[in-house]
């Protein structure tokens, strides 16, 4: 007789850091499409460093569902050390990357891999089509971003692009190929390649609790986006370098010829002090770009662990 063929598994790759009060719904949503899903369903909870009762409620859950798996960090390494480590957890044929305050939406999620067990693309994900209930400003340096983004990388971001996606076991496995300390995860997505397709949605709010996202921290993230995948702003600098230097050339021969034209001292101390001072400010900028580069060098050189774990089941 033949054998009866097991089920393919999708694992579903979801990052936590205080969110005690999404799990729960969460999991209960993840629940209702469930059956909709042509594959096993299998969940990885990162638990990045919560101070709450993030981890008690993992616990529970993975008493009383053993497809319910979890790491627990020993301190908050950041997002996106969660999602590298659920993405070497993950042991399904399919994984798919989450966020748990549902804005990324759960019905989406059988058409996604359906789409991807179609064998057409290799990866399904999802980009919003409009920022409705974020902060105006916040929604403007976010498409600033995204803009200059791909003007100054050859590697391409789309516009509103959710980690929220479904990848096949090849291209996760050519993402944990890439074992950076200073990773970016959007900027990997694309420039791994392979067959993506993007579904649009509109905007939608964390159904509880409050975003750990800081606009600070955002740009810090952005910062690191910039420094991993373009080398644009060291060559920005390098024109300054050069204009600041043609400018010092023209500016020395115009006071030459005056001097002996009009036979006198230049004077103008005030004029003098603001050049100082431009030349000054390019040189600490060009410093600052430079020493942000170096660092992200520094930091690779140590090859220190992504992250650290304390608990796993």
């Amino acid at each position: 007789m033949p054998t009866e063929k097991n089920p393919e598994v999708l694992s579903l790759v979801v990052p936590v850091h205080n969110e005690e009060d999404t799990i729960d719904l969460f999991y209960q949503a993840m629940q209702d499409v469930k059956n909709q899903v042509n594959a096993e369903i299998d969940f990885h909870f990162i638990d990045d460093g919560s101070t709450d009762s993030t981890l008690s409620i993992l616990r529970k859950l993975r008493d009383k569902d053993s497809h319910v798996h979890y790491v627990s960090f020993s301190r908050n390494f950041g997002k996106e050390a969660g999602l590298y480590a659920g993405l070497e957890q993950a042991t399904g044929d399919y994984v798919a990357v989450m966020d748990v305050d549902l804005q990324d939406p759960p019905e989406l999620l059988p058409k996604m891999l359906k789409e991807v067990q179609s064998g057409e693309y290799d990866a399904v994900g999802t980009r919003r089509v409009d920022r409705k209930g974020e902060a105006k400003v916040r929604s403007w340096f976010s498409a600033q971003f995204y803009k200059w983004m791909n003007k100054i990388s050859q590697t391409h971001l789309v516009d509103g692009a959710r980690d929220y996606r479904v990848m096949t076991r090849q291209m996760v496995n050519a993402i944990l190929s890439m074992s950076e300390n200073q990773r970016f995860s959007k900027g990997i997505f694309t420039w791994v390649g392979f067959r993506t397709k993007y579904i649009p949605f509109e905007n939608r709010e964390r159904v509880a609790g409050n975003t750990s996202w800081s606009f600070w921290s955002l740009t810090k993230y952005a910062i690191e986006g910039i420094v991993s995948f373009s080398t644009m702003p060291l060559t920005i600098v390098t024109y300054l370098g050069i204009l600041s230097f043609g400018i010092s050339i023209i500016g020395g021969v115009f006071i030459v010829i005056r001097a002996l034209i009009s036979n006198s001292s230049v004077a103008g101390w005030p004029s003098m002090v603001t050049i100082i001072l431009f030349i000054g400010g390019i040189q600490m900028l060009s410093l600052g770009v430079i020493g942000r580069y170096l660092a992200a060098i520094f930091m690779e050189t140590k090859r220190r662990p992504i992250y650290i774990a304390k608990e796993t089941k």
